[in-house]
């Protein structure tokens, strides 16, 4: 009876499987935003992006522009956002 009573305890500690491991973080700055949908968008929508805070060089565009996704050029913190079509 002794045996039986220790052996339940040391079931109940030890537990099934072992130790659990933790998950690992997802790595979010590998993530990319999803591209957005401008089929139904008839006007532009564009970010213009530049070289300086003066607006001097124009280095690219992203966004939907007359129904259509439209981005070439690189991106700065220098930009403006534009609606037109």
């Amino acid at each position: 009876m002794r045996s039986f009573i220790l052996g339940g305890v040391l079931a109940m500690a030890v537990g099934c499987g072992g130790p659990m491991e933790q998950e690992a973080e997802p790595n979010l700055a590998s993530q990319e935003a999803p591209l957005p949908d401008c089929s139904n968008e008839p006007n532009a929508n564009l970010h213009r992006y530049y070289n300086d805070a003066a607006h001097t060089q124009l280095i690219g565009e992203f966004g939907c522009y007359c129904g259509g996704l439209y981005y070439w050029g690189g991106r700065s913190v220098y930009s403006e956002y534009i609606q037109e079509c």
